[in-house]
């Protein structure tokens, strides 16, 4: 015998295929549905509003059911309240627990909705007294209190609009044929747009903003004020610090584009330099680092989270060698971002993809179309993708963001 809910989901449900999206999960996840009211919106720019039963052949499998469909919008009619369980184990989630989205999300609390803090894919919903937030699977401890059911939680799926136009080119979220001049103008509008609401621009870097003779550029961004946080990776910092010391990245001279005698050792004696100077910054107040982005990060006061992998050289003694330590240093920058830029790293860029919220735009420049496809199948519905030359587009950004930059180039 079936066990079933009533839900509803209201939106662009025809134009964007978003009904067809939900009915597919229902069906994949073994379920079945009755339509129970069709409003169809008249105009294009009205909603339609779909209510259904959908029905799973026990409440485990309804649950996930519901848990999944909610992704998408489609809220329980008759939302109840959320079931919690307590953890037993440091580390582990109470079974059934609810698997979160990046989107906004409120659990029905008292009889009234409480907004999640910090959403992020993933995760599990802490209940502290009158407030409830996400909690990564490695932090929960005994004794806390986590969220188990659909029941009593609301997602807010966004708002997805189309041009009038059923058919263009150059309409796919991924194309490297887009104008880029407007494309970069529209970047640094978006990156305006949250320095003047107060919020910060959070970069996540790789090494190809040095490999590609953008560092000068970069520094120009941070210096212009439109760097507040930068994720990246040891390599990053390693080859920019090695730029600075030797005029070289990877042992390749930047300025005659080709290897240089001895090049090979530059970026492991350039890890050696900062490790005796105790960190990047003290290399900077030292005055043994004077150049570069990262002495431009030093100098303004700028943050940024440098988190390790198993291949790294050295590494830098700023970075994070313990992944999870990584996670939470990465986390603790969120907290008032307002627009986020990615540049030349796919696997930092998936990495803060995870834990950004939906509601934070997100743009990825990289050469290689996957890097953003990547992004946008891994959760971030919300990432922009320009495919392009990484050195050349920061280049073009530097200038739209600083005149002393644009006067001098």
């Amino acid at each position: 015998m079936q066990v079933t809910e009533t839900v509803e989901i209201t939106g662009h449900l025809m134009d964007t295929g978003l009904l067809s999206r939900v009915l597919d999960d229902i069906r994949g996840y073994g379920g079945e549905y009755t339509l129970d009211k069709f409003d169809l919106g008249y105009d294009k720019d009205d909603p339609s509003t779909v209510r259904m039963t959908v029905g799973a052949e026990d409440e485990e499998a309804l649950q996930r059911l519901l848990m999944r469909i909610q992704t998408k919008g489609a809220n329980l009619v008759n939302p109840g309240t959320p079931e919690i369980s307590e953890v037993l184990q440091d580390g582990v989630f109470p079974d059934g627990f609810y698997s979160t989205t990046n989107l906004p999300t409120s659990v029905r609390l008292n009889g009234h909705w409480v907004p999640v803090r910090n959403p992020e894919m993933d995760c599990g919903l802490l209940v502290e007294g009158e407030d409830v937030r996400t909690i990564p699977m490695s932090e929960v401890k005994a004794g806390m209190r986590i969220i188990s059911s659909a029941q009593g939680v609301k997602v807010t799926p966004p708002i997805v609009t189309h041009d009038e136009e059923s058919f263009g080119f150059m309409e796919s979220d991924v194309s490297s044929e887009k104008p880029q001049g407007v494309l970069v103008k529209q970047v640094a509008e978006g990156m305006r747009e949250a320095k003047a609401a107060g919020l910060k621009v959070l970069w996540v870097g790789g090494p190809g903003i040095v490999h590609t003779g953008a560092a000068p550029a970069m520094v120009a961004i941070v210096e212009a004020g439109f760097v507040d946080v930068m994720f990246a990776g040891n390599a990053l910092a390693t080859h920019d610090i090695e730029s600075s010391l030797y005029g070289t990245s990877l042992g390749v001279d930047l300025a005659r584009g080709r290897g240089v005698e001895h090049g090979h050792e530059h970026h492991i004696r350039a890890i050696n330099t900062i490790r005796k100077a105790g960190s990047i910054a003290a290399a900077v107040e030292s005055g043994v680092l004077t150049s570069g982005v990262m002495h431009a990060l030093v100098k303004k006061g700028n943050k940024f989270v440098l988190v390790g992998s198993v291949r790294d050289d050295g590494p830098l003694p700023d970075v994070y060698t313990d992944v999870l330590a990584g996670q939470r240093a990465m986390r603790a920058e969120l907290e008032g971002v307002g627009y986020c830029l990615m540049a030349a790293t796919m696997l930092h860029s998936v990495a803060t993809g995870n834990i950004l919220p939906a509601s934070v735009p997100l743009t990825c420049v990289d050469i290689n179309p996957a890097t953003v496809t990547k992004l946008a199948d891994r959760g971030s519905a919300q990432a922009r993708g320009i495919v392009t030359d990484v050195g050349l587009f920061i280049e073009h950004l530097a200038r739209e963001l600083s005149p002393a930059y644009a006067d001098a180039n």
